[in-house]
């Protein structure tokens, strides 16, 4: 994983999928602590148990969503590409990662400081709640797909 300074950021949030039509200062507030990294293939963008610490946007590449399976190899459960944000873990407590997210080739991302975004979304809320009904249908959708992979395993 590679990242690059704060003010050597060129992937923008207003160009991401997940921010187009927001307006007001959220998006410029955010931008500016808004870090790029690169993710190789097989490497860890967040890891199930550890600290849900941010929230990131992915610009290029390909991420597979994956929990662990007693004795099993770990099942995929929705793999992920440009267009798509990571993360809402941080939301909540206890603020834990609940999968691993492992790029499957080369993946760039914006990572922004969950702390960080609670902190904004507190302070505009009228944009922080439009962030959190744009978070909805992503949480919804995982939620979905993690159903349907276990009722593939244990056969329900």
């Amino acid at each position: 994983m590679s990242t690059s300074p704060k003010h050597a950021t060129k992937l923008r949030l207003s160009e991401h999928r997940f921010f187009q039509g927001f307006e007001g200062p959220l998006v410029g507030l955010l931008q500016k602590e808004a870090i790029e990294q690169t993710y190789g293939p097989g490497d860890l963008l967040v890891r199930e148990g550890d600290p849900a610490d941010k929230f990131l946007l992915i610009y290029e590449g390909k991420v597979a969503l994956e929990i662990a399976t007693p004795g099993k190899p770990h099942l995929t459960i929705e793999t992920i590409g440009a267009g798509d944000a990571l993360g809402w873990s941080w939301l909540f407590p206890p603020q834990e990662w609940r999968l691993d997210g492992r790029a499957l080739k080369a993946t760039r991302a914006l990572v922004l400081d969950a702390e960080f975004v609670r902190f904004t979304l507190d302070h505009h809320p009228t944009e922080g709640y439009r962030f959190v009904l744009r978070l909805l249908p992503i949480i919804a959708e995982r939620l979905e797909n993690t159903r349907v992979q276990l009722l593939d395993i244990y056969g329900a």
